[in-house]
């Protein structure tokens, strides 16, 4: 119990002001190298990329500068993200965010368990509710840059979880993530993700 109320508190008090919004008519103008892999409006095809739009234009800037400093390690981000300014990142940010994403689908069977997870968690192991922080609906915390999930590429989000339980993503302030990633199961991590996938943004 005492563990997830820690996890509550972290998530009200990481609410650093927001980096300066960016240009979004610049930053569609600079979007053209990442619509390779996100999409021309930020909703990637491949489920293994991330749909950016719509997301928090804090947490866009945020893991660019990560990418940049290779706090976050991916091998073509950390590439893209070299030659990058911190107004080219403020623009992009700026740019995906207010574009629309595309609709997800959770499969053919509503993933029960992974519904319980994201709006119950695991008591027994100490893991808190996904939407204490990213919200009921997925739309995550602006403030606060925990992104939105709501709509995200089911492999994408599954991918990144198991990143954080082996430590191999390490930019999670607190090592939040990793904390909370490190008990769960593979079948688990599966079912979150699905449930994510087709979990609509409030508003």
């Amino acid at each position: 119990m005492k563990k997830l109320l820690a996890f509550a508190l972290i998530c009200m008090c990481l609410t650093a002001t927001a980096a300066p919004f960016g240009n979004i008519k610049a930053g569609q103008a600079k979007s053209s190298t990442c619509a390779a892999c996100h999409g021309a409006d930020g909703n990637s095809v491949n489920p293994q990329w991330p749909k950016l739009a719509g997301q928090h234009p804090r947490y866009i800037y945020e893991q660019l500068q990560d990418f940049k400093q290779k706090a976050r390690v991916n091998a073509i981000m950390n590439a893209q993200a070299a030659d990058l300014s911190k107004q080219d990142m403020r623009d992009l940010a700026a740019y995906f965010s207010v574009q629309r994403t595309s609709p997800g689908s959770a499969g053919a069977h509503k993933p029960r368990l992974g519904e319980r997870i994201y709006r119950g968690g695991v008591a027994a192991r100490g893991v808190p509710a996904c939407m204490a922080c990213h919200g009921p609906a997925g739309a995550g915390n602006a403030a606060a840059a925990f992104p939105k999930l709501s709509y995200q590429h089911a492999e994408y989000v599954a991918d990144q979880l198991r990143a954080y339980r082996s430590g191999e993503r390490a930019n999670d302030p607190a090592a939040m993530m990793r904390t909370i990633a490190s008990p769960l199961s593979d079948k688990e991590i599966e079912a979150v993700a699905r449930y994510i996938a087709g979990l609509h943004r409030a508003g």
